[in-house]
């Protein structure tokens, strides 16, 4: 399957070989850190293969992990050839690095099912179809689930001293608050994946966050031990992205709820998913343009430009939330999902059932019956769980606070205006809440 391309790319090289890589990641600011030689590496203009792990302890990718997979897409433009391993048998283990307590292992049935299901959503970024840089997907358990205990120690475990696991800041972080063998040993796990996929695979490059340095560097030495590597002539490489913060300071990936955006659409809905990106603060926006589109630097300094000179207008989050959405979910989802953002922020009267359904699905949905539509305002609003108590329904409407399908509600003894379609109500609480009533059974 040969993946979509939501956007154009005249950054440096962009259209040349792997010699580009690095000037575009720089260009781009996805650029940490990286091995020595492998800028010389790539400056011989030979394809190289790169990969980055992925996590299958969900059934699906989300928001932050278009970091590395934006990585390999640029690598792919490059001419390089993207491997995407799925820790089949490390998710069993759990890595460390970035989180303060052990993950829930999970059964292998269900993390080969998470890994099918991660692979479909890959192919919306990565070119799978035969040919010199076509991605690949790879498994660790195919590998580590056949090595037994004694031999693994034997290959792998003999190469490295405690203290140099310890000095790695993946397990400096946890030592105080409790961290497992079981987790301790992941970085052992993560060079053996390095190592066979080097040897199998003729992988020379591991790619990762930052926080990932200590686990890709193990593998680096795991590979100059075993594959005769050397100072002069390293046989592999690592490249590191910069951890993507936001303005206070958490990490890039959550909703201002703190729930998780998923690229799965039955997880997070597309709609949700687009208001996500539009809603991206003013600080962060020109950042995700350059790290999760292929916009041209041309492209993209206009966008700032508006945004500094009409920031009201969010015309750089709309571009970004309908490329990022287009390339996610497609463009007739990117479509619908614009369509329903702007009646929403229109202030008009929403009427269109299409959105009505998509309104009432993502943002804050309630059931109605035909005995709610007997009652009057105050009962519905405090039975729809819109507001606390009659107190303060009654507060609202006597401020001029509520309104229900664009009529504004000014007796507390009002009778419930008509479905729209006989089917939808929309209540609207001042000026930033809206909710989307529904007839028929249900939770409201």
């Amino acid at each position: 399957m040969t993946a979509p391309n939501a956007g154009a790319d005249a950054t440096p090289s962009a259209e040349g070989g792997p010699a580009g890589l690095l000037a575009t990641l720089r260009w781009r600011g996805m650029y940490h850190d990286a091995t020595p030689g492998l800028e010389a590496r790539l400056a011989t203009g030979r394809p190289i293969a790169g990969y980055v792990g992925f996590d299958p302890s969900s059934s699906s990718l989300h928001v932050g992990s278009l970091v590395p997979i934006f990585g390999l897409l640029q690598l792919q433009r490059h001419r390089g050839r993207p491997v995407a391993l799925v820790g089949g048998a490390t998710g069993m283990v759990g890595d460390p690095s970035g989180r303060s307590s052990e993950r829930t292992l999970l059964g292998q049935d269900e993390l080969m099912a998470n890994a099918d299901a991660i692979r479909a959503q890959l192919e919306h970024f990565l070119d799978f179809s035969p040919g010199p840089a076509q991605a690949r997907m790879a498994n660790n358990l195919d590998w580590l689930g056949e090595v037994g205990l004694l031999d693994f120690l034997r290959d792998v475990g003999k190469h490295f001293t405690v203290p140099y696991m310890l000095a790695k800041d993946s397990v400096q972080v946890r030592l105080e608050r409790g961290l497992s063998f079981t987790e301790f040993s992941y970085m052992l796990l993560q060079a053996a994946d390095f190592a066979h996929l080097h040897r199998t695979m003729g992988v020379e490059l591991q790619m990762g966050g930052a926080d990932q340095w200590g686990n890709i560097t193990a593998g680096l030495e795991l590979i100059r031990r075993t594959a005769g590597g050397s100072d002069e002539q390293d046989p592999a490489f690592a490249l590191a992205y910069p951890l993507l913060l936001t303005p206070s300071g958490t990490k890039f990936g959550k909703s201002e709820s703190g729930d998780t955006v998923w690229l799965d659409p039955a997880r997070t809905t597309p709609y949700a998913f687009f208001q996500y990106w539009l809603n991206a603060d003013d600080r962060d926006v020109g950042t995700h343009l350059r790290w999760f589109t292929l916009l041209d630097a041309e492209s993209i300094a206009t966008l700032e430009e508006d945004l500094a000179a009409r920031p009201g207008e969010r015309a750089a989050q709309r571009a970004l939330a309908v490329d990022v959405t287009t390339r996610v979910h497609g463009a007739k989802a990117a479509a619908h999902a614009t369509r329903v953002s702007a009646a929403v922020f229109s202030g008009g009267p929403i009427v269109d059932p299409e959105v009505l359904a998509t309104l009432h699905e993502a943002v804050d949905g309630f059931a109605f019956t035909e005995g709610d539509l007997g009652a009057n305002v105050v009962a519905l609003l405090v039975a729809s769980g819109t507001v606390a108590s009659n107190g303060e329904a009654r507060r609202l409407i006597s401020q001029g606070g509520i309104s229900i399908n664009d009529a504004r509600i000014t007796d507390v003894a009002a009778a419930i205006p008509a479905p729209i379609d006989e089917e939808w109500l929309v209540v609207r609480v001042g000026k930033k809440r809206l909710r989307v009533g529904r007839r028929g059974p249900g939770p409201r």
